[in-house]
């Protein structure tokens, strides 16, 4: 299979799918994503050009990825994004509707630890990953934002934090939990 990746990363069709992208603005992540769906679908079916293909393909394509990848709801739902974005924005070839098996596996709960849990985390870090740490716990902060905060983005009068550029290239205030400030000063 890495062969077959390494060999589409080449690509002139799927560079220019890229390029596209680009112009339109798509964020980095949704880039990779959606290239990432797209070279799978188009593996799926051995390497068939997507403008020889269409609602059918992209049918068998999603259930097979319940039936036999046993994927989650999000998952087929991102597949599926991916494969809408090719056919009706890129190759201007609307899908209509598709009649798939939709992935049965339910939702994952993301587990949440204990106020108890965190402290012993923190008490095993250095200073400067607790300060990291809570600002994504404390702040509720992504990981890329955190990567992304500058000195100008704190605000320590009003114990709030700017954060640029985040999820959908949005800006936003958080709250700075007031015990990081000294830390942060």
């Amino acid at each position: 299979m890495q062969d077959k990746e390494r060999f589409m990363s080449n690509s002139p069709f799927l560079n220019s799918i890229r390029t596209d992208m680009r112009q339109k603005g798509y964020a980095l992540k949704t880039e990779k994503t959606y290239l990432h769906w797209i070279k799978r679908f188009i593996l799926f079916h051995k390497k068939r050009h997507p403008q020889t293909m269409g609602s059918e393909e992209v049918r068998l394509f999603l259930s097979s990825l319940a039936n036999s990848r046993h994927v989650a709801i999000n998952t087929q739902k991102i597949a599926l994004n991916a494969l809408a974005f090719l056919y009706n924005r890129f190759l201007q070839q609307p899908l209509g509707d598709i009649d798939y098996i939709p992935a049965s596996k339910p939702r994952r709960l993301p587990s949440v630890i204990s106020a108890n849990e965190v402290q012993r985390i923190l008490q095993v870090m250095d200073t400067r990953n607790q300060v990291i740490f809570t600002l994504l716990y404390g702040a509720g902060l992504r990981i890329n934002e955190c990567l992304r905060l500058r000195v100008k983005d704190f605000d320590f009068d009003n114990g709030c934090i700017t954060v640029h550029d985040g999820k959908g290239g949005k800006s936003r205030n958080s709250l700075l939990p007031t015990r990081l400030i000294p830390a942060i000063k």
